[in-house]
């Protein structure tokens, strides 16, 4: 049950014991008040007819019976005692307020009756009934609007505090005047929260940027003395350190980009086989390519394209030109709708971080959909904490994994990001690492109208 059932119920419950305990109340003052003015009543006839039946021996006219037959044998017990009394039944002959005393060897009585008093009773319980259902319908409505309007802004608040824990560090609970409440002060809060957190990511973002950009010129002269080296060991381990330097500033400069916001993709349609073979040759490791007709087939993608471009070259022409099915090429196999570079970085970031904390071999395979790559390793798999929290930057996870900055797959989840991929981290249930990157749809366009002729 939600809060705001929770609550309408409480008012619900509460307006209901309400009317109930005041109904009670004033059932029981009504009848006690009745009884006692039927009591003094009672007691005043008697006493009237005793002075009458002392002084002409009879109760003729006084409103009195001698030895009654229905006098309540209670009452007419303590009337044999020497006592006098009163006593409330609701016999057969209805409710009655009886009041008796000794008169010689007789009983002298007194019968009011009250029927017309419980009537006014059960009148006024009914009505009472009716008052507190018409409370409980007036109540009631506005119970659920207060309730409506707490769980409303408390929904706000969650939203806006899930919508800062995806990264929108833009958002705000409400810029309107809230009213002054719990809820206000966890409003107020949040916000407070979320603004100290983007100031500070920002403090971070700048700083990471700033030391990148100010570390270039003083690399790049580095870089160049370290060229003028004469060659030896050391040069070569100075050159390596040097690169590896070099590499470090230029990922600081991207994660900086893709922290602000600044990268845009050039999206287009192009073949994805070579864009794959693009990024793995570009990374100098070693990388088996498969499609998922080539593996359905035993062959590897790769060595059917080197046999198709032979066999072009055998023939020393082509076919003519290809034709465009709109999802495959005989040559290029399936086309994706991406920018060709950052899908570059991406699968060369996966190949190289599958070498540097996995093991051999490593696979890339583009499932049947055309939109599915896959990078695998046959190492001991994504530590829990990656899985779990997704890359973070300088965290490469479990020692057996390797060494590294961490920065490989920050960036490849940043890039996918940009080109509306996404890309998951799993790992294989016999062993290894599987980065699945997972490519957006070629969105709808509307077809161009053919130009007409022209006339001259």
């Amino acid at each position: 049950m939600t809060l705001r059932w929770r609550i309408v119920a409480l008012v619900a419950a509460a307006t209901c014991a309400a009317a109930a305990a005041v109904g009670i109340l004033v059932h029981h003052a009504s009848r006690d008040r009745e009884l006692s003015q039927a009591r003094d009543g009672a007691r005043t006839t008697l006493d009237r007819a005793a002075v009458i039946y002392a002084r002409t021996g009879g109760v003729q006219g006084s409103g009195a019976v001698l030895d009654a037959p229905g006098l309540p044998g209670d009452l007419r017990r303590l009337v044999d005692r020497g006592h006098q009394g009163t006593e409330f039944t609701t016999g057969p002959g209805g409710p009655a307020m009886w009041a008796a005393r000794p008169a010689d060897d007789q009983v002298l009585s007194v019968r009011l009756d009250m029927s017309t008093a419980m009537r006014d009773i059960g009148a006024l319980d009914t009505n009472i009934i009716l008052a507190g259902l018409m409370t409980t319908a007036v109540v009631l409505p506005l119970g659920v609007l207060t309730a409506e309007r707490m769980s409303r802004r408390l929904r706000l608040a969650a939203a806006t505090a899930r919508r800062i824990a995806a990264g929108d560090l833009d958002a705000r609970i409400s810029p309107a005047t809230r009213p002054h409440d719990e809820i206000a002060e966890i409003s107020g809060a949040v916000d407070s929260m979320a603004a100290a957190l983007q100031e500070r990511l920002l403090d971070e973002q700048r700083f990471t940027a700033d030391v990148a950009h100010e570390l270039r010129t003083p690399l790049m002269g580095l870089v160049t003395a370290a060229e003028l080296l004469p060659p030896g060991e050391a040069a070569g381990y100075v050159r390596d350190r040097v690169r590896v330097l070099s590499t470090l500033v230029e990922e600081l400069l991207e994660i900086s980009r893709l922290d602000a916001g600044a990268e845009e993709a050039d999206l287009s349609p192009c073949p994805l086989g070579p864009v794959l073979e693009e990024a793995i040759a570009g990374t100098g490791l070693s990388a088996r390519l498969r499609t998922g007709a080539a593996e359905d087939s035993g062959q590897e993608h790769s060595e059917w394209e080197d046999h198709e471009r032979e066999d072009h070259e055998d023939t020393g022409q082509r076919d003519g030109p290809a034709e465009d099915t709109g999802q495959r090429d005989a040559a290029d196999g399936p086309k994706v709708w991406t920018d060709p570079r950052r899908l570059t970085r991406i699968v060369a970031n996966l190949v190289v971080n599958a070498h540097r904390h996995g093991r051999e071999p490593v696979e890339v395979t583009v499932a049947a959909d055309g939109r599915t790559v896959t990078v695998r390793d046959h190492g001991t798999g994504f530590p829990d904490d990656l899985l779990e929290k997704g890359p973070q930057r300088f965290r490469t996870g479990v020692r057996e994994r390797g060494r590294g900055h961490g920065l490989g797959l920050t960036i490849a989840a940043g890039q996918a990001q940009v080109i509306g991929a996404t890309l998951e981290f799993g790992n294989a249930p016999d062993g290894g690492a599987v980065a699945t990157l997972r490519l957006p749809e070629r969105p709808e366009q509307p077809e161009s109208p053919e130009p007409g002729p022209i006339h001259g």
